[in-house]
């Protein structure tokens, strides 16, 4: 299907279609949803008309969808405030409603997220030397967006646990 060859009604009809199937997968940002219907051949004007009545219906929302985006890719994905806000921007949000949505999660939250990623990571790092775990795994968390100085904290704090854990099971095995 060609758009230029359709009626206006059509056209209408068929970028509203393809707005809405878009939209039933999961939320999208007003950008995505140009960007999509750019691709199918939509010219511009019908494009932003109808972009512009989906966000006056409330049907599209950035702020909205950036702050369900942090929450879940924050919680299931274990990303840090910084690279949230970089995804949001690929996507088309503005810098500041990302980061605004970012502000959400707190420096608490984000140290005890990336603890569970750390403490996760290390169950399959038994057999390495502390060196090598280490490099590992301020790698992880700084492919996810960790500050620097969290990730070097976390890491040191759970490889001591870990290396206290392991000392005193073996102190508790007999010889």
């Amino acid at each position: 299907m060609d758009p230029a060859e359709l009626s206006p009604e059509e056209a209408w009809k068929k970028a509203k279609e393809a707005c809405f199937d878009l939209l039933a997968m999961r939320a999208r940002s007003k950008d995505e949803l140009r960007k999509a219907l750019r691709r199918k051949g939509f010219d511009d004007e019908l494009s932003e008309r109808l972009l512009g009545k989906l966000d006056t219906s409330g049907l599209i929302d950035d702020a909205a969808f950036a702050e369900q985006w942090v929450r879940e890719r924050h919680t299931h994905q274990g990303l840090a405030r910084s690279a949230l806000v970089a995804e949001l921007k690929r996507k088309g949000v503005d810098g500041a409603v990302a980061a605004q949505a970012a502000g959400e999660i707190d420096r608490e939250s984000e140290e005890e997220r990336a603890r569970v990623l750390v403490r996760k990571r290390l169950r399959s790092m038994t057999s390495l030397d502390e060196q090598t775990a280490t490099r590992r795994l301020l790698g992880t968390l700084g492919r996810k967006g960790y500050p620097q100085g969290l990730a070097y904290e976390v890491v040191r704090d759970e490889l001591k646990k870990a290396g206290a854990e392991s000392t005193l099971l073996d102190d508790a095995l007999p010889d």
